[in-house]
């Protein structure tokens, strides 16, 4: 079998590394499986990109189709157009997305326009939210999706109601958890850890990216704030985009509580006494930083799935997630958007009074495998 993959996001890098390592495997070990990695250049940014490949492992990709920048509309057609020349050019037998970023979508509708079967990595989740692009680029693929492979069975309800076929359905578990067990001893401790002074489990570690939370600056302001003040003191690192943070400079420009200063030549920021901005990080350091954090404040759906696993306790600021079993099962409470509502939930969590959460099924690292297993089965 001769198969693409698509990989065009952060996201993306840590779901198709299990997989290619599972081919691979399978390729050592005599099957005919093989691949063709193509790289949409969706995110072009060296720590969003080139820095996940070296640390997971990820081979150089077969092409670049150097997609980035643009609105939505310019970037999906821009990776349509880019991807069609390439697919016509290199004929592949299954196209194999992951996740619900643009690339997902875009190249699974130039898939099944020229005739090729496309397969769903993370298919049948849902937030039921239209107003997240994530959203339309989930229920896009999975409407043209000729296989599918889910994390849950709730997604596998999902994908029966909208008429999936049993038989199409491959509940194999979630790559993402494949990438974490697989590094987890390889997690490196970041240069800020010594230098803000952190101890292991008395410090927070926060990102916040969706428009909900950071383009309105009252809004902005007002959580920011909620989680300075209920932090008790402690530390909170914010890897933060710098688009996000020059919007948290504009925010506290004068107050006499509140200061900014550079700290090092990484960029390094330390606003108030508590809320630290950091540059970007590697998924090594990254997860070295949640797993030893004391707690996580998000509105990731990924870091959910992450600290659940890790057993970390995470607080969501969203009115919905596609990963509902992160709530149900997991240590993730979904508290929503109102800043009035961080409060309580820090309260609960410096009382002690956090749940402990347990692992959804089939998040035990063997997932990829399984998805290779089924390709197996399907030639």
């Amino acid at each position: 079998m001769n198969l693409t993959l698509i990989a065009g996001a952060r996201p993306n890098f840590m779901k198709i590394a299990p997989i290619i390592h599972a081919i691979q495997k399978k390729q050592y070990e005599g099957h005919n499986i093989k691949y063709r990695l193509v790289h949409t250049g969706q995110h072009y940014d060296h720590k969003m990109s080139e820095t996940f490949f070296q640390e997971l492992n990820i081979p150089v990709p077969d092409v670049n189709l150097g997609c980035g920048g643009g609105t939505q509309a310019e970037q999906t057609a821009a990776i349509m157009v880019a991807f069609e020349n390439e697919l016509m050019a290199n004929p592949t037998d299954l196209v194999m997305v992951v996740g619900d970023v643009t690339s997902t979508m875009a190249c699974s509708i130039v898939a099944k326009k020229l005739n090729t079967k496309v397969g769903h990595v993370e298919a049948g989740i849902r937030s039921w939210d239209l107003t997240m692009p994530e959203e339309i680029n989930r229920m896009v693929t999975d409407a043209l999706a000729d296989y599918y492979f889910t994390t849950t069975e709730l997604a596998n309800q999902n994908l029966r109601q909208i008429g999936a076929k049993d038989e199409r359905i491959f509940f194999v578990g979630n790559v993402m958890i494949d990438t974490l067990l697989a590094n987890q001893h390889r997690f490196a401790k970041p240069a800020i850890f010594d230098q803000f002074g952190l101890k292991k489990k008395d410090y927070l570690v926060m990102t916040l990216h969706r428009p909900a939370n950071v383009d309105e600056e009252a809004k902005f302001k007002a959580l920011l704030d909620e989680i300075i003040n209920g932090s008790q003191g402690l530390p909170i690192i914010f890897p933060v985009h710098p688009r996000t943070g020059k919007i948290i400079q504009s925010l506290y420009p004068s107050d006499s509580l509140i200061s900014s200063h550079l700290l090092d030549t990484n960029h390094s920021q330390n606003i108030s006494r508590s809320l630290h901005l950091v540059d970007p990080m590697g998924y090594l350091e990254f997860n070295y930083l949640v797993q030893h954090s004391k707690a996580v404040i998000t509105d990731s759906g990924g870091i959910t799935e992450e600290t659940t696993v890790m057993g970390i306790p995470c607080i969501t600021l969203r009115d919905n997630t596609e990963r509902p079993e992160t709530v149900s099962i997991g240590t993730n409470e979904l508290i929503g958007t109102n800043p009035e509502a961080i409060k309580p939930v820090m309260s609960k969590l410096f009382k002690g009074e956090w749940k402990k959460g347990a692992i959804p099924e089939l998040w035990d690292g063997r997932a990829a495998e399984r998805i290779v297993n089924v390709l197996n089965y399907l030639q």
